[in-house]
């Protein structure tokens, strides 16, 4: 149930607000709370999702889960959402939200997925490359584990792709030995 328009709105409403009362930062940390907590934890999204529990519930429930954690303003969007029954787009809205408050704040959204984790020196050494690639610009680097690269990296920046994995190459061996042309076909 993707509505990229509706969340870009809404998160768009959010950001106008919070620059008005000058509450950005506060809203970005509870943005990515959310966003968080969405990942991290489907009971959630069910929670959100669902037509049978109704908008009190859901309100109350949320609440005691945001207690303490979020923002005024944020605990009073996140309520709007539910009274006005969008909330099973709540981690939409705060993905597109964050989206607009790193293009606010000229930072590169990076991510880097590996086959191991990567230790802090291989990851200072790559992050100091990246950033060479990027002057001036602050990153917001995401680490990945994909067991499935064997070896190598997936480099993921704005809509790029720069894809180092071993898998990569081996699927690219595999395709030019399926079809090499020195090879007669036997039938």
């Amino acid at each position: 149930m993707q509505n990229p328009r509706l969340a870009s709105r809404y998160a768009k409403s959010l950001v106008d607000l919070a620059l008005e009362k000058s509450l950005l930062e506060p809203a970005y940390t509870d943005m990515k709370l959310l966003v968080s907590i969405a990942k991290s934890n489907p009971d959630v999204v069910s929670l959100l999702k669902s037509p049978i529990i109704k908008a009190d519930k859901k309100n109350s429930i949320l609440s005691a889960i945001l207690a303490g954690k979020v923002s005024e303003l944020t605990s009073a969007f996140v309520t709007l959402l539910v009274n006005k029954g969008r909330e099973a787009f709540l981690p939409e809205i705060a993905a597109a939200f964050i989206e607009q408050y790193q293009a606010i704040k000229h930072i590169h959204k990076v991510k880097i997925t590996t086959a191991v984790p990567l230790d802090t020196a291989a990851l200072a050494a790559l992050t100091a490359r990246i950033q060479a690639s990027f002057p001036g610009q602050q990153l917001d680097i995401e680490t990945d584990v994909k067991e499935s690269l064997i070896g190598g990296f997936l480099l993921e920046t704005g809509n790029q792709l720069f894809d180092g994995s071993v898998a990569r190459n081996l699927e690219d061996l595999r395709k030019n030995f399926s079809g090499n042309a020195y090879v007669p076909a036997i039938h």
